[in-house]
């Protein structure tokens, strides 16, 4: 049984899909919207507003922890410079997803995250 189990484990060993939920943030972060497969969308949601609320957050501790899971230095600079004056009146819920249909390949539910304006 599996209760009170959070998050998915999408058939990969848990630091390779570490690995894809950073690399999925920081495009996100960069880009402001990536397409993806729907439950992977689901699972990076979380990550990528969390980001979010550190770069509102602002001190040197949350510039830290954000530099622990985002790959890219630059992309943690626009998180404090840029996203975060962005949303300094929303309390959460910085994106969206959008459903795309089924991938041509796999038959996939495919999705579009992207941040709110």
């Amino acid at each position: 049984m599996r209760h009170r189990v959070a998050g998915r484990k999408l058939g990969r060993p848990s630091g390779h899909r570490r690995a894809m939920y950073r690399n999925l943030v920081t495009d996100l972060l960069g880009y402001e919207k990536i397409t993806t497969t729907e439950a992977k969308a689901k699972e990076v949601r979380s990550l990528a507003e969390r980001m979010i609320t550190l770069g509102k957050k602002g001190g040197l501790q949350a510039r830290r922890q954000a530099l622990l899971f985002v790959l890219d230095v630059k992309m943690v600079e626009k998180i404090f410079s840029d996203l975060a004056p962005r949303y300094t009146e929303r309390n959460g819920g910085y994106t969206r997803i959008t459903k795309l249909g089924p991938r041509l390949g796999d038959g996939a539910a495919m999705a579009r995250l992207e941040l709110v304006e």
